[in-house]
């Protein structure tokens, strides 16, 4: 069965030679259609010792010493990472997978995610676990999409992100199978919560949080929506679906920092940010490609210009001089936080604009400065890294099925 599976997932994957989004991005910036090759390669050097030889994947790639070249160390194990992982190999060939994983193929990591999601029933590790099985193993998943049904129904609240990748598992796995309920109930669970800031909270419904942090959500909180309903547009041609992806992503971008950073926490209420640190290296370099992208191929809005500012950060960053890129270890480290005790900062500025939209603490940046580099890196960063830049025609897969 593996064979079978394998050899059908992998012509198609293979025959899909459109849409190079590298070569993309050179229209924007030849700097970044340069770099981003290289980045690419990092990643699937570093994967390399990120998996263990039972297909699980560490939770994290800690650094050993303080300066790039001390080497790292692998630690826990992480399923939604593990998913992660195989929907970003799944795109490079697959001698350089078995390579990667130890002679098995993106397609036998996304099948040991299976069984192991359903026994979790976490409807994070849950919906990327589906999504992987049907877009990179070409498999349907009807435990997954059961246990999708009975989170999206029940009165408990969902946070956003794992509501967004149901939905883009949905739709990924419609040709495979009936998703219609995962994928309606999903929706609608992310159109009642899109604010009229355009932005997305934290937690669905958001009156589930405690007021002092009802009004917040995270960067992943925007980028995962904007790409489930990119790609529900796409798929269904639903033009409401892609105008409330614009309508975050065009919020998004013009909040975005003027040496390109992705800001954290966003205030729904009056789409300004709440607080900007830390700055993740896989939200620069993965996840808002991954979403933006996804939305210009389903017909929205061109930021290619927001991500090459957002790419140029990788390299030259106004917080510090230390690299965040060491090709010695093979990693890309973490993000560039404040140096604060306990998440002063992001506390202080939830309660702050809890009581009043945009009232924010004066000399922060003094007090707290954002200059530390925090020194791990996550196997996830490089899965989604290689699967916004090495993925090709989904959004046109997508319309064909």
């Amino acid at each position: 069965m593996l064979n079978g599976i394998d050899g059908h997932s992998q012509m198609g994957i293979a025959n899909t030679s459109r849409h190079d989004r590298i070569a993309a991005m050179g229209l924007e910036s030849s700097k970044s259609a340069k770099r981003l090759p290289e980045l690419c390669d990092l990643a699937t050097e570093g994967l390399r010792r990120m998996v263990f030889p039972d297909l699980r994947v560490a939770h994290t790639m800690r650094g050993i010493g303080t300066v790039n070249g001390s080497g790292t160390s692998a630690e826990g194990d992480n399923l939604r990472y593990a998913a992660n992982v195989a929907q970003g190999l799944g795109w490079l060939d697959e001698e350089v997978q078995r390579d990667v994983l130890g002679g098995w193929s993106a397609i036998d990591l996304a099948i040991n995610c299976i069984e192991r999601a359903n026994r979790s029933g976490e409807p994070g590790a849950v919906a990327l676990a589906a999504w992987a099985a049907a877009e990179t193993a070409g498999i349907f998943t009807p435990e997954l999409f059961a246990i999708l049904e009975l989170a999206l129904s029940s009165s408990t609240p969902i946070h956003t992100v794992p509501c967004a990748w149901a939905l883009t598992a949905a739709i990924a796995a419609r040709h495979l199978g009936d998703t219609s309920q995962v994928q309606a109930m999903a929706t609608q669970k992310l159109r009642q919560a899109q604010s009229a800031s355009g932005l997305f909270p934290h937690v669905l419904p958001s009156t589930s949080s405690s007021w002092l942090r009802r009004h917040v959500g995270s960067f992943a909180d925007q980028v995962y929506p904007i790409q489930a309903l990119s790609r529900l547009s796409a798929a269904t041609g639903d033009q409401s679906a892609l105008r409330a992806a614009d309508a975050c992503a065009a919020r998004i971008v013009q909040l975005q920092g003027a040496a390109g950073q992705w800001w954290w926490h966003y205030d729904t209420r009056n789409g300004e940010v709440v607080e900007g640190y830390p700055v993740y290296s896989v939200h620069q370099h993965a996840m808002a490609p991954m979403a933006l992208l996804d939305l210009l191929d389903a017909g929205g809005a061109d930021y290619r210009g927001a991500l090459a500012l957002g790419l140029r950060w990788i390299d030259s960053r106004p917080e510090t001089n230390e690299p965040i890129v060491s090709e010695a270890d093979n990693v890309i480290w973490r993000k560039v936080g404040r140096s604060e005790p306990n998440k002063l900062a992001r506390k202080v500025g939830a309660v702050t604009t809890a009581v009043k939209p945009g009232l924010h603490l004066p000399y922060l940046d003094a007090v707290l400065p954002a200059d530390r580099i925090d020194r791990e890196c996550r196997p996830y960063e490089f899965g989604w890294m290689l699967y916004a830049w090495r993925s090709r025609g989904v959004i046109d897969q997508l319309r064909q099925a």
